[in-house]
C-alpha cells in the first residue's frame, strides 16, 4: 500500500528527492514518516507529517537539510534531502501511522513500504 522510490548514488553535497505513493489507504486519515536504516544499525526516525501537513517534524541530525511534505490529493508523501552526507546513506522508508500519537517511534506506524537505497558517496 505504500511504494516508496527516488533513491540513488549522490555525492556529498548534492540532493534527491524521495517520493512515496499511497494506495487503497485513506491516505489524508495518517500521520505519514520517513525512518532509514544504515547498514549494521537499528532503524531511525527522520521526519513526520500531520495528516493535512500543517505540523512536521525531523531528527536533530535532518534539521535544516530535509524537508517532508504531502499531497493528499494525489495520496503522496515526499523527502526533499540537501547537503547530503556520507552519515545519510540508508534505506529509507515511508510509513503511514493513523494515530499520530508519537510519530517518532515506529512501533506506532501501521503501514510501511519496502523501502528506498539512499547512498551518499564521499
Amino acid at each position: 500500500q505504500l511504494q516508496a522510490c527516488g533513491g540513488g548514488l549522490v555525492q556529498v553535497g548534492g540532493s534527491l528527492r524521495l517520493s512515496c505513493a499511497a494506495s487503497r489507504l485513506a491516505f489524508s486519515n495518517y500521520f505519514m514518516g520517513w525512518f532509514r536504516q544504515a547498514p549494521g544499525k537499528e532503524r531511525e526516525f527522520v521526519s513526520a507529517i500531520s495528516w493535512r501537513g500543517r505540523r512536521t517534524y525531523y531528527a536533530d541530525s535532518v534539521k535544516g537539510r530535509f524537508t517532508i511534505s504531502r499531497d493528499n490529493g494525489k495520496n503522496m508523501v515526499y523527502l526533499q534531502m540537501n547537503s547530503l552526507k556520507p552519515e545519510d546513506t540508508a534505506l529509507y522508508y515511508c510509513a503511514a501511522d493513523r494515530s499520530g500519537s508519537d510519530y517518532s517511534s515506529q512501533n506506532e506506524y501501521d503501514y510501511w513500504g519496502q523501502g528506498t537505497l539512499v547512498t551518499v558517496s564521499s
